[in-house]
């Protein structure tokens, strides 16, 4: 780990296809070290308490950054923390963790600087990704009046990673999966964080969820 620490994040030029099998068996044979049992443990199957719905961007690990270790964060991510209702691959992660694993926290995680979110504040066309940008833009329009009277770029860029992060939140709760768990009495907590790159610390945006009280009457689901 202290040797990771001392390398420059922007020189990648020790990796290769050779060195990820390498360090695969360096990182095996130093844990075997540390506990000769721990594969066997870790094979025994999972019990996270969280499911991390984060960026796709290599920088924000979420082992890494919260000291945590494998069978702790089940993890899925996509280009700027989305929870879009008709990603069929976010629903089932969200699913599983919900109904299967129990988790007992959902947290989207954004970061500052996402590349997702920049893009979406532009103009430019940059292929398919527009498509999947289109929630983000629609983000913005949502608080545009707040978002427009912020004069600096990253400034501004910094906020609507935030609103991001803050709309999810509400998609999170809008869905099915974490209102039904919530009917049922399942024990179940939804919160939003950002990452900052340049200083390595979390930010809370203290908009947790524990029912879908707080939702809009529209999305409130009678079930049965």
């Amino acid at each position: 780990m202290c040797a990771q620490l001392g390398k420059d994040p922007l020189d990648t030029s020790h990796v290769t296809y050779q060195s990820l099998l390498e360090g695969n068996q360096k990182f095996v044979e130093d844990t075997l070290k540390e506990d000769s049992d721990y594969f066997n443990k870790l094979a025994k199957g999972q019990k996270p308490p969280v499911l991390w719905i984060g960026c796709a961007d290599s920088r924000v690990p979420a082992d890494k950054i919260t000291n945590t270790q494998p069978g702790e964060i089940f993890v899925h991510r996509n280009i700027a923390n989305m929870v879009i209702h008709t990603d069929m691959n976010m629903l089932s992660v969200l699913d599983y963790a919900v109904n299967v694993l129990k988790v007992k926290h959902v947290i989207v995680v954004g970061h500052y600087g996402c590349g997702g979110v920049l893009a979406a504040m532009g103009h430019s066309s940059v292929g398919i990704i527009d498509n999947w940008l289109r929630h983000i833009k629609d983000v913005y329009r949502f608080h545009a009046e707040e978002l427009d009277a912020i004069t600096d770029e990253k400034q501004r860029g910094d906020r609507l990673v935030e609103l991001n992060v803050v709309e999810n939140v509400n998609n999170l709760c809008k869905t099915s999966i974490v209102q039904n768990a919530w009917k049922n009495g399942q024990e179940l907590q939804v919160h939003g964080w950002v990452y900052g790159l340049a200083t390595g610390l979390i930010k809370d945006l203290q908009v947790s969820a524990d029912s879908a009280n707080g939702l809009d009457d529209v999305f409130q689901f009678q079930l049965a």
